[in-house]
C-alpha cells in the first residue's frame, strides 16, 4: 500500500481527494497546523508549521508521493498588500519547506504533484491557452509562476514533478460556485459584468480523478491544465446553474463591472478576466472527463444536493 502525503488536505479538494485515495487502498497522511486525530486506519494527521519551518519527518519518511495543495484562499478578502503577500508566501514558502526537508532527510518520495491555477494565464485574446504559453504579468500570473518554480526545484532532488493548473472548481461544498448559488436559491442568476468572459472550470470529481491519475499513471510528467474540455462564458455558467436548480423559474441579473470593482477592488480583475485554457494535453494521455460540459456538471451537482 503506497502512502500519499497531502498538504492542504482539510480544504475542499483535499477532503474529497483524501476520501478517494482511501477508498482505493492508499494510506493518506495529511499535514496540518492543528492537532487532529483520525479513527480511520488508513488516515493519519501530522504537524507542520510554516512560520517555525518544521515538518514531521516521520510522516515524510513514510511517503511515496506528495500532493501539494496548500495555499491561502485567493478569493477570501480584498487584495491588500498584506493579503497578496500572504497568498504568495503560503504557496512558495510551503513548497520551500517541503524541498528543504526532502533535501535534508532520508525519504522514498518518488513524485510531487502540485496544484497551480489557470490564473497563470490571461487575459484571453482569441487563442486558447496551452501549457507552453507564458505567465501573465498580473498578480495571479506572477504568483502562479513563483509557485510553480518553487515546486520544480524538487526535480533537482530526483523527484518527478507534476503540476496541475486548475480552473474554477465546481462544487456546492465550497469555492466560488457555492457563492454563485446563494442568489440562485432566491431565483436570481447573477452574471458578472457583461457575462461574456470565458471561464475555465472543472468538476470536483474530475479534478480528484485527475490527481489520482497523476499518482498511478507513470506516463504523466510536467504541467497539465486541469480544466474541462469545454470552457464556458460566465453567463453560460451562471444560467446553467440556475436552470439546473430552478428550471425556467429564475431571473437573470447582471452585476455591473464598476460595482464589482467597488466591492472587490483589484480582485475584480480576475472575476472579469477571460481565461480559456486547453484540456488537449491531458486528453492526449487518455484521461476521460465524467463532466465535460458545464450543463452536465451542473445537473450532477444539483442532483447530488437533492
Amino acid at each position: 500500500m503506497d502512502t500519499v502525503l497531502v498538504t492542504g488536505g482539510t480544504g475542499l479538494v483535499g477532503r474529497a481527494l483524501t476520501a478517494f485515495l482511501i477508498e482505493r487502498g492508499f494510506k493518506v497522511i495529511v499535514l496540518t497546523r492543528r492537532k487532529l486525530a483520525s479513527d480511520h486506519p488508513q488516515l493519519q494527521y501530522a504537524r507542520w508549521d510554516l512560520d517555525r519551518k518544521v515538518l514531521d519527518t516521520t510522516a515524510l519518511r513514510q511517503a511515496d508521493h506528495i500532493i501539494h495543495l496548500a495555499g491561502a484562499n485567493v478569493a477570501q478578502g480584498r487584495w491588500t498588500s498584506a493579503r497578496k503577500q500572504e497568498i504568495l508566501n503560503s504557496r512558495v514558502q510551503s513548497s520551500q519547506l517541503l524541498y528543504d526537508h526532502l533535501r535534508l532527510h532520508p525519504n522514498k518520495v518518488r513524485q510531487v504533484i502540485s496544484a497551480s491555477a489557470t490564473g497563470y494565464y490571461g487575459p484571453y485574446t482569441g487563442s486558447i491557452f496551452t501549457e507552453n504559453d507564458p505567465a501573465a504579468d498580473d498578480f495571479l500570473g506572477t504568483t502562479c509562476q513563483a509557485w510553480e518554480n518553487s515546486v520544480r526545484q524538487m526535480e533537482d532532488l530526483g523527484k518527478k514533478v507534476i503540476i496541475l493548473r486548475t480552473g474554477l472548481v465546481m462544487s456546492l461544498k465550497g469555492g466560488a460556485l457555492k457563492e454563485f448559488y446563494k442568489p440562485v436559491r432566491l431565483g436570481f442568476a447573477t452574471v458578472m459584468g457583461n457575462g461574456e468572459q470565458w471561464v475555465s472550470w472543472i468538476h470536483l470529481q474530475d479534478l480528484v480523478r485527475l490527481y489520482f491519475n497523476a499518482v498511478v499513471n507513470d506516463g504523466l510528467n510536467g504541467v497539465y491544465n486541469a480544466v474541462a474540455p469545454h470552457p464556458a462564458t460566465n453567463h453560460e455558467l451562471i444560467t446553467s446553474l440556475a436552470r439546473a436548480a430552478k428550471g425556467n423559474g429564475f431571473v437573470t441579473m447582471h452585476v455591473p463591472a464598476f460595482a464589482l470593482k467597488l466591492a472587490l477592488g483589484e480582485m475584480s480583475v480576475e472575476v472579469l478576466k477571460s481565461v480559456k485554457a486547453s484540456a488537449g494535453k491531458i486528453l492526449q494521455t487518455g484521461f476521460q472527463f465524467s463532466y465535460p460540459t458545464v450543463a452536465e456538471a451542473m445537473e450532477q451537482i444539483l442532483r447530488e444536493k437533492q
